[in-house]
């Protein structure tokens, strides 16, 4: 289904200045004057939200008007495609995206169930396993292995995680806290080497394009250097993940790899912090979002994306003059 709603709104857009200048470079592609707009909680303060065509401020996530905050600003500023980029906000969109669509306004987000799968990691190891892709194990607290990892099964950007060697580093709290996971120990740092795979998934759940970045550096739990790789884990997925159902737009799965053996760690339906090398080594995700949804074309499988590409990243600045 085509719209007649053609601008574009990032939500939560905070730092993601390289997502809203990728989704300009796109719009201006094309001849109906597409903007691009953002959206968060205090605009003033969001570097993405002044790079932006126009920035909006909006209730906190939390807030039961939060989906109603975001419908009427997509009716009034002719909104037809939608990009979340933040966690806590995908069950409530995804739980809403059926009211949207029949206003003509698409947001490209998995079913809920599928996001509700991605949100507990002990789910997520479920799916992987469904498409035949290895986990780490997870141990019952009662009967633990050590070294382990602990970590809340709906965290994200590692927040909480922690490597626990011996049963002395274990803490009465955090044997005690619901949400705290414990899994087998996986040595990225001597043997495993961890990817990030940015996967492109059409309105059907069919994969058309996928692209692993190796996580060289990474800062505050997203990459600051990243290099593609076209390798094994590459051949994997196009093989094991080509199609997974309920799955819409940028899918961002984490990998731990060491030669022949894969470990699935985690899948985030949104797009990921590292995005920009994707779309940099060719992987036109906003370009295929804006095409697909927008003028109702079909995309084709892309593997033609540039291998062994490195981005290194740096602090940037965004000035705003006080009135």
């Amino acid at each position: 289904m085509t719209t007649n709603k053609k601008n574009i709104l990032i939500l939560s857009a905070g730092r993601r200045v390289e997502l809203v200048q990728d989704f300009q470079a796109e719009a201006a592609k094309f001849s109906d004057g597409i903007k691009v707009l953002a959206t968060d909680l205090n605009p003033r303060m969001s570097p993405a939200c002044h790079v932006a065509d126009g920035a909006f401020s909006v209730p906190p996530i939390s807030a039961e008007n939060y989906i109603d905050s975001i419908f009427d600003l997509a009716l009034e500023q002719n909104i037809g495609l939608i990009i979340p980029t933040i966690d806590t906000e995908l069950q409530k969109l995804a739980d809403a995206r059926r009211r949207f669509e029949e206003a003509g306004i698409h947001i490209i987000i998995s079913d809920s169930e599928l996001v509700t799968i991605c949100r507990d990691k002990r789910f997520t190891a479920s799916l992987f396993n469904r498409c035949d892709i290895a986990t780490p194990e997870i141990y019952e607290r009662e009967n633990l292995t050590f070294p382990c990892f602990a970590k809340p099964y709906d965290g994200s950007r590692s927040i909480g995680a922690k490597y626990i060697h011996t049963a002395e580093d274990l803490s009465y709290d955090m044997l005690k806290d619901p949400k705290i996971i414990f899994c087998q120990y996986i040595d990225i740092t001597n043997e495993f080497t961890e990817f990030t795979v940015d996967l492109y998934y059409d309105r059907s759940g069919r994969l058309k394009c996928a692209v692993p970045r190796e996580r060289l550096e990474v800062r505050t739990g997203e990459v600051s250097k990243g290099a593609t790789r076209r390798n094994g884990l590459y051949t994997l997925l196009i093989d094991k993940m080509s199609h997974l159902e309920g799955a819409r737009g940028c899918i961002t799965a984490q990998f731990f790899c060491k030669g022949s053996t894969v470990y699935g760690i985690e899948i985030n339906p949104r797009f990921g912090g590292g995005f920009p090398l994707t779309y940099a080594a060719g992987g036109n995700y906003p370009g295929w979002l804006i095409r697909e949804y927008l003028y109702g074309e079909k995309i084709p499988f892309f593997d033609e994306w540039e291998n062994n590409l490195i981005m290194l990243r740096y602090d940037a600045k965004v000035l705003v003059h006080e009135k």
